[in-house]
């Protein structure tokens, strides 16, 4: 009797292996990827339905919300089912997260890299694997400047006469008083200062002054010596600043309450002639209800701070957005990850929602030049990257220190902006917690 009990109990311990092992091979044919960018996520939705129909494998995709990303990684990582797909900024993040990321240099997607040198390697791996490649600078509208250099004692003729700080500051304040004549409420969409929305001003502005001074003083990026920055650009980072927020369409000392959709609206509906914004930010101009900016007219200007020989600069162009696989869940999730940004960059589906969806101008020799994007501000990007004697300004805010030294910046602008302390207080702070923040 006890042989029979016992041979039932193994033929049922059997059976709940056998169906536990089958729940865990049908939830194993998901995908938990943890995505950086608010501005795509409705395409995300859209692409995990298709790779589900494609390949059966469940994309689940998780967004955190803008300036939230480590913060929101940091705690999905530690739970019992962490993202396997997540991204990295570059070195720095790298460095925080080296204990979870994969060594890529076997898979298939780095293969068809088309500059090597975008990842971030260490040693002989390869830990970060570029998804796109992207240029940042001042959206304009060349039908409201066309109305402009139209205008009586306007002080240029043409886009082509702007490629210097003092013409673009001249250029901007006529603009601003002339803004009735021309139409419009103001020359510069808001400066949104709000905390998590003010990354355009501390992490891709600040990088014109820091990327010159790393330049100009010959810095080695992967070496120590960018633990400390001496801020010798900040006079200039202030011009630029200043002429943000003093023609612009929002009273400076309210944009602690203005996100970056705001201002992509206030371009979008023709109310502001100039917005800082990247090749991105054409899905969010698109999809304003009202827009009254037709493609051609949307265009691109270097940040131009002011700095002797920016007349041959360019865009900011470059990436902190690189693949990672977590390295700490099963081999077989590693492999779904794998397959899944492979298909994205090489089959036809994937490559078409890449070109015309994202809008991703990708690093990857699995695009022909007919698969390229075409939306205006793509296609600017690479107008300007093919343009002779032209130098594009490298994405150094990839080794600036923390978060907490973004944030905290950001919070000193707008400060700033609102006449509650000084400029000196701001330089001091970038300084100061530059160093503090790289030693932590």
């Amino acid at each position: 009797m006890n042989k029979r009990i016992i041979a039932i109990q193994l033929i049922a311990l059997a059976l709940i292996v056998v169906f536990t092992g089958a729940v865990h091979a049908q939830d194993s044919k998901s995908i938990y990827y943890l995505n950086f960018k608010p501005e795509i996520a409705e395409v995300y939705d859209e692409i995990s339905a298709a790779y589900e129909a494609e390949t059966g494998v469940k994309l689940n995709v998780v967004t955190a919300a803008s300036g939230t990303y480590e913060q929101t990684l940091k705690s999905e990582i530690a739970k019992a089912d962490p993202p396997v797909l997540f991204q990295i900024n570059g070195p720095k993040g790298y460095a925080s997260w080296k204990d979870y990321t994969k060594d890529l240099k076997d898979t298939e997607l780095y293969a068809h890299l088309s500059d090597k040198s975008l990842a971030v390697t260490d040693g002989d791996g390869v830990y970060g694997i570029p998804y796109v490649v992207e240029g940042y600078g001042i959206i304009y509208n060349q039908a409201i400047l066309n109305a402009y250099f139209a205008t009586e004692g306007a002080v240029a003729a043409s886009m082509d006469e702007i490629n210097n700080f003092a013409t673009l500051k001249a250029v901007v304040e006529d603009m601003t008083a002339k803004k009735d004549q021309l139409g419009i409420d103001g020359v510069f969409a808001s400066t949104s200062l709000q905390p998590g929305e003010d990354w355009r001003w501390q992490t891709h502005l600040a990088n014109v002054p820091v990327y010159y001074e790393f330049k100009n003083n010959n810095i080695d990026l992967a070496s120590d010596a960018t633990k400390e920055i001496t801020f010798e650009y900040g006079p200039n980072f202030k011009d630029i600043f200043d002429l943000y927020i003093n023609n612009s369409v929002t009273d400076r000392k309210l944009l602690g309450t203005k996100q970056v959709a705001d201002s992509m609206a206030e371009f979008a509906l023709g109310r502001v002639a100039f917005v800082q914004n990247g090749n991105w930010a054409w899905s969010q101009i698109a999809s304003v209800d009202g827009n009254v900016v037709a493609e051609e007219d949307i265009k691109f200007l270097p940040i131009y701070i002011g700095v002797a020989g920016e007349e041959n600069q360019g865009l900011c162009t470059g990436t902190e957005n690189f693949f990672s696989i977590n390295k700490n869940v099963s081999e077989e999730k590693q492999k779904l990850a794998e397959d899944f940004i492979y298909w994205l960059y090489s089959s036809e589906t994937g490559k078409d929602f890449v070109t015309n969806k994202l809008g991703f101008i990708a690093p990857f020799d699995t695009f022909s030049e007919d698969e390229k994007p075409t939306d205006p501000l793509a296609k600017e990007v690479l107008n300007w990257m093919s343009k002779d004697g032209v130098t594009s300004v490298a994405w150094n805010f990839t080794v600036f220190p923390s978060q907490t030294f973004k944030n905290d910046f950001g919070a000193a602008l707008l400060q700033y902006a609102q006449g509650q302390i000084e400029w000196d207080a701001v330089s001091t702070l970038v300084v100061d917690e530059w160093k503090t923040e790289s030693a932590n």
